[in-house]
């Protein structure tokens, strides 16, 4: 068995995790909230539905917004 040359340094406390402040799915959420349609279709290149509408879900409950996303039909939905 081949030895692992390592080190160990004690350090006081352990870094708090930095988190991104937005998403790439902000500007989607935010150019639907602009617009005035009440419920339009969300295509994301060479992303699955399902995936984008989880995506869009985290952003929509982190930013308490009140939007309804769901899939139908392999096509991703959000609605006023």
């Amino acid at each position: 068995m081949s030895e692992v040359s390592f080190v160990l340094s004690p350090v006081a406390k352990k870094p708090s995790r930095k988190y991104r402040k937005g998403s790439k799915y902000d500007p989607i959420l935010d150019k639907f909230l602009e617009g005035n349609n009440k419920l339009v279709v969300v295509e994301v290149a060479e992303k699955e539905a399902n995936y984008v509408r989880t995506q869009l879900k985290k952003r929509i409950d982190t930013r308490g917004l009140k939007l309804v996303v769901s899939v139908a039909n392999n096509k991703v939905y959000l609605e006023k």
